[in-house]
C-alpha cells in the first residue's frame, strides 16, 4: 500500500484528458493503480489512457461509472470527481450557464455517490476524491456560478464524510487556487490577478493530495495560505469581504 491506496487499485478520474486529472491519473498510475481516465474530449482521455497504461472512458462524467467499473474488473476503490466548468459571470448570466455549473460541479458528484456508495458501505471502504477549488472555501470574483456551486461540491463532500467515515468511506475535498491548466488561462483578467501570481503545476495538486492520503487528512490545499484566508474569513467575515470588494474594484479598474 502506497500512499494509502493499494497497489491493483481500481481508480477512476473524471476531466482526466488535461490539467489536474491527468495529473491525478499520472500519479495514481506511477502507484500502480489501475485507472480509468475519463474526458469529454475522446482523443484526450485516450493519449492520457496510452501513457499511464489506463483504459479510456470518453463522455459525460455523470453517465460512464457503469463502463468504467466494467472496465476495472467489476470494482471502483478510488473515485476522483474532478470534472468541472468555470463558469463566469454574475448573477445575471444565463439560466443554461447555472444549470450546467451545477450539473457538472455538483450533481455529478451527487450521482456517482448515489452509484457507489452501495457497494462501498456494504464492503466497509471506498474512497471520494472531490476537486473542489479554493472558491469553494473562499469565492472567486467574476464567477458567480463558479464560486456557488464550487461551495455545493464542498458541502457535499463534508457531508458524505461525516455521515460514512465511520464506515470506512475516506473523502478528501482537493482546494488549489492557481493552478496552470487551460482553465486558469481561461478566467481572463480576474484569473490573472487573483490566481496567476501564486499558480501551480498539476502535479503539485497530485502531490498534495497524496500527501493528505497518507495523513488521513479530508481537506487537501495545496497552496497552504488558503487555510489562513480561510481562517480570517471566518474570524471576521465583514473584514474579509471588505478585502475581497477591494479586489473586486481594482478587477474592474483594469478591465
Amino acid at each position: 500500500m502506497v500512499g494509502g491506496v493499494r497497489e491493483g487499485a481500481g481508480v477512476v478520474v473524471t476531466g482526466a484528458g488535461g490539467g489536474i486529472g491527468a495529473a491525478l491519473a499520472r500519479r495514481f498510475a506511477a502507484e500502480g493503480a489501475r485507472v480509468v481516465v475519463n474526458d469529454l474530449d475522446a482523443g484526450k482521455a485516450k493519449a492520457v489512457a496510452e501513457e499511464t497504461g489506463g483504459v479510456a472512458v470518453p463522455g459525460d462524467a455523470s453517465a460512464i461509472l457503469d463502463e468504467a467499473r466494467d472496465a476495472l474488473g467489476g470494482t471502483v476503490d478510488v473515485y476522483c470527481a474532478n470534472a468541472g466548468v468555470a463558469s463566469g459571470g454574475s448573477e445575471a448570466a444565463g439560466e443554461d450557464v447555472w444549470e450546467l455549473a451545477w450539473d457538472v460541479n455538483v450533481m455529478a458528484h451527487v450521482r456517482a455517490a448515489r452509484a457507489l456508495l452501495p457497494e462501498w458501505l456494504e464492503r466497509g471502504g471506498g474512497r471520494f476524491v472531490s476537486t473542489v477549488s479554493a472558491a469553494g472555501l473562499l469565492t472567486m470574483i467574476g464567477a458567480a456560478p463558479y464560486s456557488v456551486t464550487k461551495h455545493g461540491a464542498y458541502a457535499f463532500a463534508e457531508w458524505l464524510s461525516l455521515t460514512y467515515r465511520h464506515r470506512g468511506i475516506k473523502v478528501h475535498a482537493i482546494c488549489p487556487q492557481g493552478v496552470r491548466t487551460d482553465m486558469l488561462t481561461a478566467s481572463g483578467s480576474a484569473g490573472d490577478l487573483v490566481l496567476a501570481p501564486t499558480a501551480v503545476e498539476p502535479e503539485a495538486v497530485a502531490d498534495a493530495l497524496f500527501a493528505g492520503i497518507e495523513e488521513d487528512r479530508f481537506l487537501i490545499l495545496p497552496h497552504p495560505e488558503v487555510a489562513g484566508y480561510y481562517q480570517a474569513r471566518a474570524a471576521d467575515p465583514d473584514r474579509w469581504l471588505g478585502s475581497m470588494n477591494h479586489l473586486q474594484r481594482k478587477w474592474e479598474e483594469t478591465r
